[in-house]
Parts: C-alpha cells; structure tokens; sequence
C-alpha cells in the first residue's frame, strides 16, 4: 500500500522525534508501535536536557514545512498550552534558519532573465525573515519604492509532496482501520490541507489573493494591506510594498507607543468576521509573524497584514448557517440549533430533532456559568460539532480552515486583551449581516436578480396559456409513461411550467401593486399586491 519514500520517511520522522526525546509521541500511537525496535537503531537523544518546548520546536524545524506549519497554528493558543511551549513555538513565526543569499540571487537571475542588480536598484543580501516555505529580503525599485520580496525554498515542492504523501498514507490507513474515520472522513480533510498548502507555493495566486484583500478593506480604519507589483512577480517571487509597524506579538512596543490595547483586541475580531460574512474571503494564516500595528494614532490602531498565501470562503449556506449557530447559542435557543444542523446536512436528515438538541443543551448550558468575556467561540465551534457527531456528524472540511482561523484570532486576541468579550464585538456584526439575508432587502435583491427570468415567463406566458387551453379543450392533457426515465421528464416539465405560471402571476401582481400606489389614491390594495406578488415571487423561486 505504501511507496518505500513513505515508509522511509515516516521511519524518519520516527527517528527525528527520538533523538529530540520526543519518543512517547511514537509509543503513544497505536498503529506506529510495531517500529518501537527500530528505537535500538537510533541515536540517543541529544537535546533531552533541554526544556520540552525547545524540544519539539527543534523537532519541527528539522521535519519540514507542513511540521512547522503545525507549530505555528497551535503557537497561538497560550489558553491551551502550557506557557514555555508555548513561547518556544511562537519562535516559530519569524525564527526558522534561512536559506544562503546566493541561492536567493541565483532564483530571482532565473526568474526575471537578467541580473537582480538590473531588476532592483538596491536587493539586501541578508534576509528580513525567514518562514518554513519560503523567506523574504528587503529591496528598492528603480524608482525608489521601498519593496519587500518573497521568495519560495529551494526544492520545497518536492518535500512538501513528500510529506503530504506520508499524511495520506496515515490517512489510508484511519480509513481501513478506524471506525470513527467514516464520519471523520481523513482523506477529504488531507485532500483539503493538501489545496491550501499547495496553494501556498503558488506566489502569482498569493499575489492575486493580497489583491484581493486589498480591495475588500479599501479605505478601511481596521486593516491595511501592502501594494502588489505585479510586473515584478512570479510564481516564485512575489513583490510588495514595504509596510512598517510594530509586530503584533513586541507587547512592550505597542504599550510604549501608548497603543489602546483593548480597542486592537476588539477591531481583530471585528476583522476576522467582516471577512467571513461581509466579504466570505477570509486571511486564514493570522498568527501573529504575519500581523504588525500601524499607530499612527494610539486610540485608533490600524493592523496590517501580510503573507495571504492561505485564504478561505465559505457558501453562502455554510455562512447562513453558521451565523446562525452562533447567535443560536448566545439566545440559548438550543432548538434552533439542533434544527440548523439538520438543515445543513451536516447531520443525517433522518435524525430526531428533540434528541439532539437534548444533546446541545447539556454541552452548552454550562458554559454559560462563565461571563461572556470568558467564553471562547472556538471552543463552542468545537463543543456543537463534538456534540453532533455523536449523531453522525461528517466532518466538514470547508469549515476547517474557518475553525483553525478562529482559533489563530481568538488566541491573538485574547493574548492582548485577556479581557477580550468576543460577543461583544461579533453580536452586532452577525445580526446585521442575518438581518439582510432574510430581511425585506435580500427579498427585493432576489426579486432583482430574477427580472430577466420574470421577463421570459411573462413573453412565454401567452402562448402557454394557449397551448394548455387547447389542450383541456380537446381532452389531450394526459400522459402516458411507463418509463421512470420519462417519468423524471414528465415530473421535470410539469415543475417548470408550474414555476414559469407562477411568475408571471408573480410579476403581474407586483407590477400592479406598484401602478396602484403610484397612481391610485388609497394605497392599501396596492400593498396587498405588493406582499401577494413577492410571496408567489419567491415561492416561484423554490
């Protein structure tokens, strides 16, 4: 089933965790315990005086980019862990050895065909920062523009792949051989880490991603993101604008620059869910190497963000839902809860709804104990989806990304501001976002988008009419089917002659409801029409 590279390499990453004294982590997992003899074969460990957070961060660097990836994400949950992991981990974000200048020239003469002293009036040989897929070095433009330039690791593709290939081997086998993995469903969520990273070595789509950022946050006070010059990128380099501010994580900085941390804990978490529902494009990768603080104005912080290679949507459903969910469970309407999850589809249709949210409320009512400012969106994320897959809950992989982001930005923020009500801050944001999906405005919007269709039914309508009166008129409106297949046709065209009658009618009384209050001087039949028309309107729609 395995590739010997596989086999070897997780042989590897064995041996990696022995000789940092990380070999619990092997005896501890089941399906690895068979290779605790090839423990005899490794060198004892070297480090195993050092503390356990230095430990498994020189373990993570020396397994590669998707480890170090790992140690970065949870880097951010000090609520989670203890603090010296945690502080270990956090050197994660900006700490990981660079690779030569030489080789940097060597990529960026390839990828422009001509020397970098041509490309750039000034390229500074020593790095700025290095991370585990890539490392940038401070430049200038021929026009004195300050720019940062990224660019990819030698030969990281090729160890990424390698590692990936070891995530779907693990994976393979959760699948055979553990029952959870059914609804757990291991290989769509490798499948779906395997996308972002991937993505991530793809410099262009990042390009396009900051870009894209860029033009959401426009003129906002809350987040600034750095100028692409795309004329000097490539799938291997990228340039941007030079931002300076104060990383989000030198807390001595921010507090001598007199920055009001309360109000730059709050304005992150406002972030984080404007991208989610107003915008549904989400920077998935805010752990705090890729966060700084412009403080122009102490009392009105602004952040700038970069490195986008990791971004996130959502469908409008799972955002409906999702949204729901969270105010569902501030007004602990745990009915509604149990009802949105059978809604999604996330748990099996057939289940029985009062179980559920039985099941929902004696998870969630204790939390309430706690004050709002205590009480972790993430952890309640985590809490419902638990709950649920104890009535056959597959496992979304869309959400993950979200849920890994909540995290990042619960934890950033809570760091700041340990006092941090997220509630506070979301509630606004998700009310006014649902209230203009269902409210009369998202109506009319619908009603808008579906004119030109409302204006085929009505020049179609005529001719239907015609064509079933002479029908009835003659007694020829039957069928005849004895085919499933036809059966299917039949049903088809009956439905859609249904939603075409329907709006026309529709469109007729809206129509005339409008005539009425414009022209007529009572005004109350003219909205009975108005309502009569859009509810047929919408109905016409499902």
């Amino acid at each position: 089933m395995w590739r010997g590279k596989t086999l070897l390499r997780m042989i590897r990453i064995q041996r990696v965790l022995v000789r940092h004294g990380l070999d619990e982590i092997i005896t501890a997992t089941h399906f690895l315990r068979p290779l605790r003899f090839l423990f005899a074969l490794f060198p004892k460990a070297k480090d195993v005086g050092e503390p356990l957070g230095k430990r498994i961060r020189l373990a993570l660097v020396e397994l590669g980019p998707i480890f170090v990836k790992f140690g970065q994400a949870i880097s951010t949950r000090r609520d989670l862990l203890p603090p010296d992991i945690a502080d270990e981990l956090a050197e994660l974000q900006d700490r990981v050895p660079p690779f030569p200048a030489g080789e940097a020239i060597a990529i960026l003469d390839a990828a422009y065909g001509q020397s970098v002293n041509e490309v750039f009036a000034r390229f500074d040989r020593e790095p700025f920062a290095a991370a585990s897929i890539a490392q940038v070095h401070t430049a200038a433009l021929q026009d004195g523009k300050e720019v940062i330039v990224k660019l990819l690791r030698p030969g990281v593709r090729e160890l990424i792949d390698r590692d990936l290939d070891v995530l779907f081997a693990l994976a393979q086998l959760a699948d055979r051989y553990w029952a959870p993995s059914k609804r757990l469903r291991p290989l769509e969520v490798v499948a779906e880490y395997e996308k972002t990273i991937v993505d991530e070595l793809d410099l262009m789509r990042e390009a396009a991603n900051t870009a894209q950022l860029k033009r959401n946050f426009a003129g906002s006070d809350l987040l600034y993101v750095p100028e692409i010059y795309f004329d000097y990128c490539r799938p291997q380099v990228m340039v941007q604008e030079r931002i300076y501010g104060i990383p989000i994580s030198d807390m001595d900085a921010l507090r001598d620059a007199g920055t009001n941390i309360q109000v730059l804990a709050e304005n992150g978490v406002e972030i984080f869910f404007t991208q989610v529902f107003r915008h549904n494009f989400f920077h998935a990768d805010m752990h705090p190497g890729n966060i700084f603080v412009i403080v122009d104005d102490p009392e009105k912080p602004r952040y700038a963000a970069v490195d986008f290679g990791i971004v996130g949507t959502l469908s409008p459903t799972d955002q409906r839902y999702l949204a729901g969910n969270f105010l569902a469970f501030f007004d602990r309407d745990y009915h509604k809860i149990a009802k949105l999850h059978i809604e999604s589809g996330w748990v099996p249709p057939e289940t029985r709804i009062d179980e559920l949210e039985s099941a929902v409320r004696s998870v969630c009512e204790p939390i309430f104990n706690k004050p709002l400012s205590e009480i972790s969106f993430a952890q309640v994320m985590i809490r419902l989806f638990e709950t649920a897959r104890r009535f056959n809950m597959e496992i979304q992989p869309q959400l993950i990304l979200l849920q890994k982001t909540l995290f990042n930005i619960e934890g950033l923020g809570r760091e700041l501001y340990p006092q941090l009500d997220l509630w506070k801050t979301a509630h606004p944001i998700l009310r006014d976002w649902m209230a203009e999906q269902i409210g009369p405005r998202a109506t009319l919007d619908r009603i808008r988008e579906d004119l030109p269709q409302i204006r085929d039914a009505l020049r179609e309508l005529p001719g239907v009419v015609r064509y079933l009166s002479e029908q009835i008129a003659h007694d020829k409106l039957h069928f005849d089917v004895r085919s499933p297949e036809l059966r299917d046709i039949r049903d088809r065209l009956a439905a859609e002659q249904k939603q075409r009658a329907r709006l026309a009618i529709g469109a007729t009384l809206f129509v005339s409801g409008t005539l009425v209050l414009t022209l007529a001087s009572v005004t109350w039949p003219g909205w009975l029409l108005l309502v009569a028309g859009a509810g047929t309107l919408l109905a016409g729609r499902s």
